[in-house]
This record gives C-alpha cells, structure tokens and sequence, in this order.
C-alpha cells in the first residue's frame, strides 16, 4: 500500500452553525479548499460529533437553539481533546464586554462578527489556523 502524501491528507473541520443558508456556504467553500466537513446544526450536537470525531478545527456560532456556543465551548474546554482544539467563534452579535469576557475564558482562536468579515478572510484565517 502507498503511503500518502501529507498534502493531500485532508483537514477536518466541524461547522456549528443553525442557519442553514450560512452553512451550505460555509461547507461549500471549505470543501472547494480541500477540507474535509462535518456538520451539526444545534450546540448540544456539534458538541457531540467534536468528541466523536475529533476535528482539526471547529468554527462554532454563538447564538444557537438546544445549546449555545459559548456553552459549547466551555464544555469542550474541560475534554482532554477539547483543551487544545482550535475554534473560530462565529456571531451576528456585536461583543460587549460580558462576551468578551466569557469568551476570553475559554480562549478561542478567533472571535468574528459574521457581518464584519468576508468569507474570503475566513478561509485565510481558517488556513493560517490549519498551518500552525
């Protein structure tokens, strides 16, 4: 059997994401560059599938019915694999600082507003996130 190459060895990102517009676009793109997706379209879900599968990456919305993303992460947080996992939060909320505390907490790699960024930038980040 031939070992594969590294390069070509696709990255696995998990999508939390509840507004399904948003998350065929998000999927769409991210597949267009090479990474694997998985989805889950509620918090208690997304929370589930990043314990079974183990991502590379987790982009995660906030605002979300059953569980939301800041309980997410925090819940993640406290899982061995879940301490060291890199997750992008995603809002429509503007920060004010109890998020931004709450957030700081659990140290996400990023904390956008969905508004404030294109999706191109997003892909960067997700990449530069994926080099590290």
């Amino acid at each position: 059997m031939k070992k594969n190459d590294s390069s070509v060895i696709s990255r696995k990102i998990l999508v939390i994401e509840d507004e399904s517009l948003y998350l065929k676009l998000l999927h769409d793109q991210l597949m267009q560059n090479g990474l694997a997706v998985i989805e889950a379209t509620d918090g208690k879900k997304g929370l589930a599938m990043a314990k079974l599968h183990h991502p590379d990456l987790i982009l995660l919305d906030i605002r979300m019915p059953g569980m939301d993303g800041m309980t997410v992460l925090n819940e993640l947080r406290k899982d061995e694999y879940g301490k060291s996992v890199k997750i992008i939060m995603l809002t429509n909320l503007e920060p004010d600082d109890a998020i931004l505390q709450k957030v700081i907490k659990d140290q996400p790699s990023f904390y956008l507003v969905k508004s404030d960024i294109k999706l191109a930038e997003l892909i960067g980040k997700i990449k530069q996130l994926l080099a590290d």
